[in-house]
Order: structure tokens, then C-alpha cells, then sequence
């Protein structure tokens, strides 16, 4: 591991912890040169996933655009950054759990919803009002009542 401070190649681990969810270890260490300290993440490189949208076009999976959704989704809402952070976790654990490297744009969408659903139901509402393009109250009032019926 490079030092960022003096680019020196020998560093020693003084100290590893594995995240809560055992995908990244936090790793402390020291530059044997400079003797400063620095913090390094560890985490496992999955395999190179490939989004199929809509119109048929694909592009590389992207953690961020499904956590701008939910952030967008939770804006002002009573949910903890550590709670969506968690869906979103939850959310690529259940696409990389799916055979093959392609899933397609819809998959994810209904993915998301039905994290948001459990979440919290107003989040829920604005992320399906447009991911499923409602044209109209009617399809709001359709879907809030479905809401109350469960």
C-alpha cells in the first residue's frame, strides 16, 4: 500500500475491523517512512453487473443511482441516513445474489419499491409516482389505496 503522504510503498496494518455487514475492513495503518497514519477500506470486487433498460441499451450496474432514487424518495422523511444506507445495501445484496451478470432496469425498480414499501409508505409512494410514471391523482389514489387495504 502507497502512503498518501510521502507515496513511500512499505506501510504496516496496525489495526483491522470488519464492518458490521462484513463487506469492508477498515484498515489503520502506519507508512514505515514518514511514520503517519492513514485509514484504508477493503472491500470485495464483485463482478461487473450489466443494467438492461427499458429501451433495450445496456450500461454498467451503479450503486449511486439506486441510492440518489431513495434519497431522493426519503427526502424530509423520519428515516436515518444508517437506515437507508442499510436498503441500499440490502437492495445490491439481493442483485448480486441473481444468476448471470445482466439484470434489467425494471428488476432493480421493483427492487426499490418494494425495499421503500417496508421503509416508509410516503417514500414509497413518490418513488412509484415516478418509476411508474403516474399520469394523473387517479393513479395516486389507486395506489394509496392499496396502501390502506394492507
Amino acid at each position: 500500500m502507497r502512503c498518501p503522504y510521502c507515496a513511500h510503498m512499505e506501510t504496516k496494518v496496525l489495526d483491522s475491523r470488519d464492518a458490521e455487514d462484513l463487506a469492508v475492513t477498515r484498515r489503520r495503518r502506519e507508512c514505515e517512512k514518514c511514520e503517519k497514519r492513514f485509514t484504508t477500506y477493503e472491500r470485495v470486487e464483485f463482478i461487473d453487473l450489466v443494467v438492461r433498460k427499458k429501451d433495450g441499451k445496456t450500461e454498467p450496474f451503479d450503486r449511486a443511482k439506486i441510492e440518489s432514487g431513495v434519497l431522493k424518495a426519503c427526502e424530509k422523511r423520519p428515516v436515518s441516513r444508517e437506515k437507508l444506507e442499510e436498503t441500499v445495501d440490502e437492495i445490491e445484496r439481493d442483485i448480486r445474489k441473481k444468476e448471470g451478470t445482466e439484470i434489467t432496469s425494471t428488476e432493480i425498480g421493483e427492487m426499490v419499491i418494494a425495499k421503500l414499501k417496508k421503509l416508509d409508505k410516503v417514500a414509497y409512494i413518490r418513488f412509484a409516482s415516478v418509476y411508474r410514471e403516474f399520469a394523473d391523482l387517479d393513479e395516486f389514489e389507486v395506489e394509496v389505496k392499496k396502501l390502506l387495504k394492507k
